[in-house]
């Protein structure tokens, strides 16, 4: 079955960095979108980026635009999420996420906590 296992998440200072991980199974990964979607306390998921199937396409959202870059290792079946320039309101639980016009299945998340 699909899976997704997500690491590299844990408290920061703002202003600091962190990378996150994806590694998926189950699934042919090479062929499929792919997201980090977050969701902070209280609030709905928000969806933070999309990357197509070869990397050569990437949207964000507004709120982490400059910011936070997407990619993925098709070899390695992996994806990643290098976010900079933290803030608390970056505070949330990160999954991810196989995209097809919306999200569709889900990691258990790693957590991202931004605070001084």
């Amino acid at each position: 079955q699909l899976q997704f296992v997500e690491s590299g998440g844990g408290l920061v200072q703002p202003g600091g960095s962190l990378r996150l991980s994806c590694a998926a199974s189950g699934f042919t990964f090479s062929s499929a979108f792919m997201s980090w979607v977050r969701q902070a306390p209280g609030k709905g998921p928000e969806s933070v980026s999309v990357i197509n199937t070869d990397g050569d396409y990437t949207r964000y959202a507004d709120s982490v635009k400059g910011r936070f870059t997407i990619s993925r290792d098709n070899a390695k079946n992996t994806l990643y999420l290098q976010m900079n320039n933290l803030k608390p309101e970056d505070t949330a639980l990160y999954y991810c996420v196989k995209w097809n016009y919306g999200p569709r299945d889900w990691g258990h998340g790693t957590q991202v906590t931004v605070s001084s």
